[in-house]
């Protein structure tokens, strides 16, 4: 895209720069040093992209020996369902057809509640990958009202956590979360791998920009918290001097023709 009457940019990262982390080599010292306490690690993760990827990553840190050997368990139909599907089309795939097969083959799908039951009650070594990504709903929080209190597990957030969510409170560092209509101490480790997430950071949009070979009329910035919303609106309006609007929620706009525009002057 060269040129737009209007554009629509999310902000979801408006007011931050991913670091310069290798989220592979992040994410095998996570598991390594879970293990060496004895403990679970516990990764909440969208169903569908979120958790394919982290199987794949989960494979190649197998496959080079840099994690122990343990146990890897994927518990969300959604998520089982698409890891099926992915399995079945290697053709729309980066992935050799026997690369995709071993990608899907790293992890057990928990397929019923009792399983799914079963695995939180396994107090040794391994990873568990369970949806919501937010911990908002969904297996991932049966498991957090059972590992959440012991020191010896990890959390491990793979995505942006919306405000109000369960885990957004965990990785602003809450004591303790509300599970079930009670309250769960939360002892253990929590972390975040944040150069897993498909939303691009503020230079990342920028750059973007800067590839427009004109202004666009208006520019609605969307998808993001009110303050990363308004650091990337004025991100772009002195780096680029672009009318931007963060719309409310609710809110409409008219939108007309450049060519509309020219014959109503």
């Amino acid at each position: 895209m060269r040129d737009a009457d209007y554009l629509l940019v999310e902000s979801t990262y408006g007011d931050r720069v991913h670091e310069p982390v290798d989220p592979m080599a992040q994410l095998a010292a996570v598991i390594r040093r879970t293990a060496d306490r004895g403990g679970v690690l516990l990764i909440p993760s969208f169903a569908v992209g979120r958790t394919q990827t982290l199987l794949y990553l989960l494979h190649r840190l197998k496959t080079d020996r840099s994690i122990p050997d343990l146990p890897i368990f994927v518990d969300s139909p959604m998520a089982a369902a698409a890891i099926r599907i992915f399995k079945e089309n290697p053709d729309h795939h980066d992935l050799t057809a026997a690369q995709c097969e071993a990608v899907c083959e790293v992890a057990e799908a928990v397929e019923s509640v009792e399983q799914s039951r079963a695995i939180t009650h396994m107090r040794y070594p391994q990873v568990i990958i369970s949806a919501s990504g937010m911990a908002t709903g969904g297996r991932v929080v049966h498991h957090l009202k059972a590992l959440a209190s012991d020191a010896r597990n990890t959390i491990l957030f793979t995505g942006h956590q919306a405000v109000g969510t369960r885990g957004a409170a965990l990785v602003g560092g809450a004591k303790s979360v509300k599970i079930h209509g009670q309250y769960v101490a939360v002892h253990a480790e929590v972390d975040v791998l944040d150069n897993l997430s498909a939303h691009a950071d503020a230079v990342e949009i920028l750059d973007w920009l800067h590839h427009f070979d004109s202004a666009p009329r208006t520019t609605f910035i969307t998808h993001g918290e009110p303050v990363a919303a308004d650091a990337l609106r004025l991100r772009i309006e002195e780096s680029l001097s672009w009318r931007c609007v963060v719309p409310e929620h609710g809110e409409s706009a008219v939108l007309t023709h450049a060519h509309e525009a020219r014959a109503a002057d």
